[in-house]
């Protein structure tokens, strides 16, 4: 059952069951004759019509950002947020794809030999709840500029803004709901021509063996547990700012986040003085309201898990600075949390931590820092923050991620490619790279 519930007081904003194999059947029949139409239209009509959906976001932008405010949990400024960027990565897209998906003439023996990048199909999309607009927007809309339909099967508890976007994308687009039961994920994987997921690498695992057994290809966006280094020639106050922006923004529930705090010895008592007094500034409260900048988070099980993480990382040897506790009242609350001398025996050192939770481990010097840094399951990014920024940049070469930012926390950026390697999946989605990951790249060659 797809469900989305008031992130206070619970009560159902928005219920719908799932369609039945046949059902979903008859609409991918029915999106694969609207993609064929779709894709025979120049690239300028495709993104004309895209931009129809970016000006339909602006101008429902804040009743879209207060639903998911109220579904999700997060501060109402973020939800905002997630909006207008939303809308600037339609209008990146709509101005480059006709320069990305031009014919590219190479020089050959032949008369004429070309590189042409024609859809693949239909795109099914497996989305999570913490950002529910960006997330499904951030693979389609690069899909559909090169002539795909997309059919999105959304988290169930945020089915109601998955509802709300879908009514702004109307009929032009070839961009549809898909309200799948998670047993009939196979069946719509294998009838469908690629696979876009977003989520945890559990589920990653699960779904890259379905998409393998229908040799379908697929782009896997997964967890991330992102260490944020400071070495000794460290602008402290800066990083130690940077470092609370990114580990407690959205409440901790942010893939990209800084999440392990990787601090040289001759500096971390500075830095950590300097962390917890801001960490200590965050104020919790409704999502809504302005003053409120440590919202809840999304259901009782992900605030039992980071809780459990927490006692864990306590019963071996870490140190609670912050937080720490779970607080009486309505709403999953958790508090920023501070957790000093985190070690190899803690879940937190190895899992991914998805709420208010820092983990500081300490380190000897900057060689150890990237140790530290790689011995991790997860790659998807990772911050530098030194004064000698050519050493930053050889620090950076060795890091195993899919990114690096030197003296600025992790973020994604429409113009970069964004993704990871290691158990934080493969593909790369944003810049022209995230749009040549749907197409059928094909060599013509004429005598």
């Amino acid at each position: 059952m797809f469900c989305s519930r008031h992130i206070l007081d619970q009560h159902v904003l928005f219920e719908r069951a799932p369609v039945s194999p046949a059902e979903f059947a008859r609409q991918y029949s029915a999106v694969r004759r609207a993609q064929q139409d779709f894709a025979a239209l120049s690239v300028r009509e495709r993104t004309a019509r895209l931009l129809d959906l970016a000006a339909a976001l602006e101008s429902h932008r804040d009743a879209l950002a207060l639903r998911i405010c109220l579904e999700v949990g997060r501060g109402l400024h973020e939800c905002e947020a997630e909006l207008d960027k939303s809308v600037a990565l339609i209008r990146y897209y709509a101005d480059l794809a006709p320069e990305l998906l031009a014919h590219k003439t190479v020089a050959t023996q032949a008369s004429l030999s070309q590189v042409r990048f024609e859809p693949l199909g239909v795109v099914l999309a497996v989305m999570p709840w913490n950002y529910p607009v960006w997330q499904i927007l951030r693979f389609a809309i690069p899909a559909l500029c090169a002539g795909n339909a997309c059919l999105v099967k959304p988290a169930p508890s945020v089915a109601g803004v998955t509802q709300m976007l879908f009514d702004l994308v109307g009929d032009a687009l070839p961009f549809q709901a898909a309200w799948l039961a998670h047993e009939d994920i196979e069946a719509a994987i294998a009838q469908t021509q690629a696979l876009a997921f977003t989520g945890s690498t559990a589920t990653g695992r699960h779904l890259a063996v379905l998409a393998g057994r229908h040799l379908k290809k697929c782009v896997l966006e997964l967890g991330g547990s992102n260490a944020f280094i400071v070495l000794e020639d460290a602008d402290i106050e800066q990083a130690a700012e940077d470092a609370c922006h990114s580990r407690f923004r959205d409440a901790g529930q942010s893939c990209n986040a800084a999440k392990r705090l990787i601090v040289v010895d001759a500096v971390a008592d500075a830095f950590i003085e300097a962390f917890v007094c801001h960490s200590r500034r965050l104020q919790s409260g409704a999502p809504w309201l302005p003053e409120t900048t440590l919202a809840p988070l999304h259901r009782a099980d992900v605030r039992a898990r980071v809780h459990e993480q927490v006692a864990d990382a306590l019963a071996h040897g870490a140190q609670c600075l912050l937080g720490g506790e779970i607080p009486a009242g309505p709403g999953w609350f958790y508090p920023a949390t501070v957790l000093d001398h985190v070690n190899s025996q803690c879940r937190v050192y190895r899992e991914e931590v998805f709420g208010p939770v820092a983990s500081i481990i300490r380190a000897r010097d900057a060689a150890h820092a990237v140790a530290l840094a790689n011995d991790s399951p997860f790659g998807l990014g990772a911050s530098i923050y030194s004064r000698d920024i050519d050493a930053a940049w050889a620090l950076a070469a060795q890091l195993e991620t899919g990114s690096v930012f030197i003296n600025r926390h992790t973020s994604s950026d429409v113009r970069l490619p964004f993704g990871g390697v290691k158990d934080s999946g493969f593909g790369r989605e944003l810049s022209g790279f995230g749009l040549y990951e749907f197409v059928n790249i094909k060599t013509y060659w004429q005598l």
